[in-house]
């Protein structure tokens, strides 16, 4: 695959080894490749999340219970979340529970801020009697900046604002994390940061209204994959890039003082931005699929540019993506077309986070 060596030198496996780690969303794409790769640092993983909404879906192809110990709750009852982590102990927090999917929250924003917003406070809440916690990592959105589409990519300190649900709910989940950790976590000494990471690919993924689970659907039944913004570009990143980051930036805020409190997780500083149709024909040529074809939603409020500033992560924790878009596209569909020809999921999983690693 060309995967860079040596960039994982920030990741340290002897940190991870018996962490108890909590790990909210392990039933999503991303939740279950976090859960694996925990789990395979010997981290002791307790997840906390609804039942997966897809079928199929990783956490269940890859069994991912057996792993971590899974409880189902939903973040959006307190009280539910307190039962569930009444007696336990954690020394991390990782939350990646939430409504991902922009056209989900605009058929229902109530529900998307429910569950981004009031099931991250619910979380925090039912976390402040924990005693041995070292910190805790929010994850949001790239979505949370006021987009104004100039072109010019969101640093850190950009201003944040959302024109349509999710991306409000997302930039209010950073509101309201910023406001639980400093009256209650950082008094304690306990950092509480943010994560801002971009758009995600990966084997695995067969969500509704994500670009290369649709591509597969879409090959799998030799019909065409729609696009609705072909020309938007996006800052796309494979989720073991994704992931990684999450691990570097939790690992620092338990090891290391005045660390940042909110960090941008995508492609590398300087790359080079790619279109939603460009990526879509790469994931098509890879499985030998029909040629997409272009389906303009005039009421559409996805912003055409997106693009975020890294640079922050590189310079504070020495991390950065390893893989561009086609690395990234090329790794994807070599999960999927190995999945279909009856390789075990979890074997691939962990077949790519070892040859990530650089130990393959």
């Amino acid at each position: 695959m060309g995967i860079r060596r040596g960039a994982m030198a920030a990741l340290d496996p002897g940190f991870w080894r018996g962490k108890r780690v909590l790990l909210t969303g392990q039933t999503g794409f991303k939740g279950s490749w976090a859960a694996i790769w925990l789990a395979d640092l010997g981290a002791e993983v307790t997840g906390l999340a609804l039942a997966p909404d897809q079928h199929p879906s990783l956490y269940e192809l890859a069994a991912v219970d057996r792993l971590a110990r899974s409880l189902i709750v939903d973040l959006r009852d307190l009280a539910a979340i307190e039962a569930a982590l009444a007696g336990r102990s954690f020394d991390l927090v990782l939350h990646m529970a939430a409504q991902p999917i922009l056209r989900t929250a605009l058929s229902d924003p109530v529900a998307t801020f429910a569950s981004n917003v009031m099931g991250t406070v619910h979380l925090l809440q039912a976390l402040r009697s924990q005693t041995a916690l070292g910190a805790v990592l929010v994850i949001t959105s790239d979505k949370v900046y006021a987009n104004a589409e100039n072109g010019r990519p969101f640093s850190e300190q950009a201003s944040l604002g959302g024109k349509d649900p999710y991306s409000a709910s997302k930039a209010a989940t950073e509101i309201a994390a910023e406001s639980f950790a400093k009256s209650y976590f950082e008094p304690r000494g306990v950092p509480l940061a943010t994560a801002r990471g971009g758009n995600v690919i990966g084997g695995g993924d067969y969500a509704a209204e994500r670009i290369f689970a649709d591509i597969v659907r879409a090959a799998q039944r030799r019909e065409q994959v729609v696009l609705r913004h072909p020309e938007a570009t996006r800052p796309w990143q494979h989720v073991l890039d994704c992931v990684a980051g999450y691990f570097v930036y939790l690992q620092a805020l338990a090891t290391r003082p005045a660390m940042p409190r909110a960090m941008n997780f995508g492609p590398r500083p300087g790359g080079r931005e790619v279109a939603v149709g460009e990526l879509a024909t790469l994931g098509i040529e890879a499985l030998g699929a029909l040629p997409w074809r272009h389906e303009p939603d005039p009421r559409s409020l996805e912003v055409k540019s997106l693009s975020i500033d890294t640079s922050l992560a590189k310079q504070v924790l020495g991390f950065e993506s390893k893989l561009d878009a086609p690395q990234a596209v090329a790794l994807t569909m070599d999960w999927y077309r190995r999945q279909a020809s009856g390789e075990e999921a979890l074997a691939l999983c962990r077949s790519q986070i070892a040859d990530f690693q650089g130990q393959a």
